[in-house]
């Protein structure tokens, strides 16, 4: 299962997990269910948070000067380091 998320796009596991938090939140899904969605949802949302952290380590910031006009990119890593 763990490697069958780790092949999802970001959309594909947020729409499966929107997809689990429903069906948790509607009550519908015996006990075993709901335990077993919810594992998987904990997954996905493990899954959604790396690509996001691996998304904006490529971000990139516009540098602006004291007048506000752009003056360049810095990476979002070479700012953080």
């Amino acid at each position: 299962m763990v490697d069958e998320i780790k092949d999802m796009s970001f959309e594909q596991a947020l729409s499966e997990l929107e997809t689990i938090v429903g069906k948790l939140e509607s009550g519908q899904a015996p006990l075993e269910q709901s335990i077993s969605i919810y594992e998987r949802g904990e997954a996905l949302k493990s899954h959604c948070e790396s690509l996001l952290k691996k998304a904006e380590a490529r971000i990139e910031k516009i540098s602006l000067n004291k007048d506000g006009a752009p003056t360049g990119v810095t990476n979002f890593e070479d700012e953080n380091s």
